[in-house]
């Protein structure tokens, strides 16, 4: 019995740890939220394995979702409505950003690795 155990764990074990860690260190999830219907640009450069690429969003409205692959994230964000709230929640991994802007014209920088 011990042995079928210890069998059954080491041959589940690297499944588990090693596949999700190593993908969620990669994948970065933005979330867009905030005043419903509020307008905002934006300007993202993903790099991935040492290429860069860009990502842009010139009318986007909340509440709006991304998903990149990469191993760092740079981005500008402008809130284009007047009297509105945006907010922006960034995950990778267990690194998280999160920053808030209220007002036309409010620019949010962004950066996470």
């Amino acid at each position: 019995r011990y042995v079928i155990c210890a069998v059954g764990l080491l041959a589940c074990f690297p499944l588990v740890a090693q596949s999700p860690q190593e993908q969620d260190m990669t994948q970065i999830h933005i979330t867009m939220s905030g005043s419903p219907g509020a307008e905002f640009s934006a300007h993202w450069q993903i790099t991935h394995e040492g290429e860069t690429t860009e990502h842009v969003e010139e009318h986007g409205t909340v509440p709006a979702e991304y998903s990149f692959t990469g191993t760092e994230l740079e981005g500008t964000v402008k809130l284009l409505s007047d009297d509105e709230r945006l907010e922006v929640d960034i995950q990778k991994g267990s690194n998280r950003s999160r920053s808030s802007t209220q007002g036309a014209g409010g620019t949010l920088t962004l950066m996470i690795r």
